[in-house]
């Protein structure tokens, strides 16, 4: 907005972009540099996340969609679990888990039993991980540092990376084993999460079982190791070279960030392998055979987006170090998921704060520099500049010319190397062999030089990725789907307090009960002729058959007809026959909704505020002594696509989450969120 003062002393609006203009952000406010005169103890990063837990965020407003979990931790004890947990955890983790579910009921999570029905592995999400999962899905880390370290908790955390190169955490497990089958469970819990959308790139460390488990479940992604995790067991694993050999690291370092070609790459690792005598260690040979998934060279094409780097702490992956250490049990870490959490969302607000009421400063009159300017998120940006200052330090050389398409040869004397680019200019294309814009997302100082030399002073739009600008996710968008997501959770909420009002009621006697149940069957039916609902706002296919469709009772189980998994159940119970009674009567009331599907017997509704709750009695009290709690959690099998036999006669899991993961059509997803 632009104003003017007239000569009579008033003032005017002579210019508006409506494009820019937004709400009044007061939950942001204290990023403005007139309201950050906080005192030393809130400034201390240190001291905030070790020491104080919630009470010194809690004044900041940006926070008012993380779910608060003060007072949460219960002396609850439960003595049958199987991870290594204190007594008690079982408890206290289910129990948190429906603690954030309560609060947001996109909450996602899901336990594990063994075949003694006790604690085997747990996975859990917020919704604030499946959000930016849509937004952010090219590349995801699957880190087990804390299981291979032998930390008190067998923490694997799941990881993106925002457009502002911050981590964005997609979930976190606790698993009991390092098996295939576990991480399979792992994989495909979190996957039904994200909607059964698969990353472009998956980073895992070189685990064997873990890289079955990524080939089963996510076979369209590209799976690929982190570079940091390879390099540093090479002290290890290589001791006795290195300590008698000074100059190894340096040779392979050199055959490993300075072959361009995978020719060059064959070379100097032929070489490596004769003059150190390593053709026999087994460990190299591996690296060898896994070469594909972990040397730069053969994964110029692919962006990591900061989660690939050649050291830990380098990495985006050091985030919850600053939170847990080896000896931080399950408690603790409850107890600081939060500020977790809220550290995240507030650094993410911080850097969508600066990148729309901060300008950074320009370094050169580049007009590359200028164009990019308040399109990339600064920390992007810096980067780039890094680039536009680089070009100064390059010399160019045309090798050849064919019609509009020109290879140039470009001499790098900070890296004291030749790289190729080619330039077609009817096409707008350029590509470069040190592969920066695709490893990177942005173009190299290579490119600039050819481009200024071609008469181009702007970068091609196809080689500015959204994903590393201010705009990877509008503000207006955000806005919109927030007031939307608040007002269905509001229909929802205020519906669910009805519907247990409703129910209490009308279990009061025989007559109330066909009051209430009267009462719902119209409902149901002015649903059905409701012109407002769409055919396909029904649940799909799918999730009948998952609950009632083509499934027969079998010594009391419930075989799933779809996707079947040998060894999984899908059983039921209820407190007295009177009571499983009524619910079945419910059930054919709500399958003659859906369709006219047959009910299944001895299933009953044991209670969810968002989905269907299916459980054995006697399962769910010798999992944990409090019974009547895990009854509230909806079980249902795991539906493994396109997995070898092997693996899906593994052994039988069972799901937990408000709403089933066979849910796909528009109207049930709208309830999710």
């Amino acid at each position: 907005m632009h104003v003017k003062r007239r000569q009579t002393g008033k003032w005017y609006i002579y210019n508006f972009v409506k494009d820019h203009n937004h709400e009044l952000l007061p939950e942001q406010a204290h990023f403005f540099r007139s309201h950050r005169n906080v005192d030393s103890i809130k400034n201390d990063l240190r001291i905030r996340k070790r020491k104080i837990l919630a009470a010194g965020s809690k004044q900041f407003s940006a926070y008012q969609n993380v779910d608060f979990l003060e007072g949460y931790i219960r002396n609850q004890h439960d003595k049958g679990q199987i991870l290594s947990l204190e007594s008690g955890d079982s408890q206290m983790l289910l129990e948190f888990c429906m603690y954030m579910q309560d609060k947001n009921p996109k909450f996602f999570y899901a336990m594990d039993f063994n075949e003694e029905h006790r604690l085997r592995n747990v996975f859990w999400v917020s919704s604030k991980g499946v959000d930016d999962y849509n937004y952010f899905s090219d590349v995801v880390s699957v880190d087990t540092t804390y299981v291979t370290a032998k930390y008190k908790i067998p923490l694997v955390i799941i990881m993106g990376v925002n457009n502002h190169i911050q981590p964005t955490l997609l979930g976190c497990g606790l698993i009991a084993d390092e098996t295939l089958y576990t991480f399979v469970w792992l994989l495909q819990t979190w996957l039904i999460s994200m909607g059964g959308r698969a990353p472009r790139v998956i980073l895992t460390d070189q685990n064997s079982a873990l890289k079955q488990a990524v080939a089963a479940v996510l076979p369209e992604s590209r799976h690929c190791f982190a570079l940091w995790n390879v390099l540093e067991k090479i002290p290890s694993k290589l001791e006795y070279v290195i300590r008698w050999q000074d100059n190894f690291v340096i040779k392979f370092d050199k055959c490993i960030y300075k072959s361009l070609t995978e020719e060059q790459f064959e070379s100097r690792w032929s070489k490596l392998l004769d003059r150190f005598t390593l053709r026999e260690d087994e460990w190299v040979q591996s690296l060898y055979e896994d070469r594909r998934q972990w040397v730069p060279t053969f994964m110029r094409d692919i962006s990591f987006a900061g989660l690939s780097a050649p050291s830990r702490a380098e990495s985006l992956n050091t985030w919850f170090d600053n939170y847990i250490d080896a000896y931080s049990s399950l408690r603790e870490f409850i107890e600081r998921y939060k500020l977790i959490v809220e550290d995240m969302h507030e650094e993410e607000a911080k850097a969508n704060f600066d990148g729309w009421h901060e300008t950074p400063d320009l370094k050169t009159p580049s007009p590359f520099e200028k164009q990019t300017l308040l399109v990339y998120t600064h920390e992007i940006f810096k980067k780039f500049q890094i680039e536009v200052l680089g070009a100064a330090a390059c010399h160019l050389k045309k090798e050849n010319d064919y019609g509009t398409i020109a290879t140039y040869s470009v001499k790098d004397f900070a890296d004291n190397q030749v790289f190729m680019v080619t330039w077609d200019q009817t096409k707008l294309d350029i590509g470069c062999s040190c592969r920066s814009f695709e490893y990177k997302g942005y173009v190299c100082r290579h490119a600039i030089v050819v481009l200024q030399m071609s008469g181009v002073f702007s970068i091609p739009f196809k080689y500015i990725l959204q994903r590393w600008t201010n705009v990877a996710v509008s503000r207006h968008a955000m806005s919109d789907r927030l007031d939307e997501v608040q007002a269905k959770i509001r229909r929802f909420n205020d519906l669910c307090r009805r519907a247990i009002i409703l129910g209490e009621e009308g279990s009061l006697s025989e007559q109330s009960y066909n009051v209430a149940l009267i009462a719902i069957e119209d409902a149901l039916k002015q649903f059905k002729n409701t012109s407002s609902l769409d055919c396909d706002s029904r649940p799909h296919s799918a999730l009948r058959q998952a609950f009632s469709g083509n499934e027969e009772v079998n010594d009391g189980s419930v075989a799933a007809a779809v996707h079947e998994v040998p060894g999984t159940s899908l059983t039921s119970s209820s407190k007295s026959q009177k009571r499983s009674d009524a619910g079945n009567k419910k059930f054919e009331s709500y399958e003659s909704m859906m369709g006219k599907v047959q009910p299944v017997q001895g299933l009953v509704n044991a209670g969810s505020q968002v989905g269907y709750a299916f459980m054995d009695n006697a399962h769910a009290t010798s999992l944990i002594p409090n019974a009547p709690l895990v009854a509230q959690h909806n079980m249902a099998p795991v539906r493994l696509q396109s997995l070898p036999a092997h693996i899906q006669n593994t052994m039988p899991a069972q799901y937990h989450s408000s709403i089933p993961p066979y849910v796909e059509d528009k109207h049930i997803q709208d309830l999710k969120r």
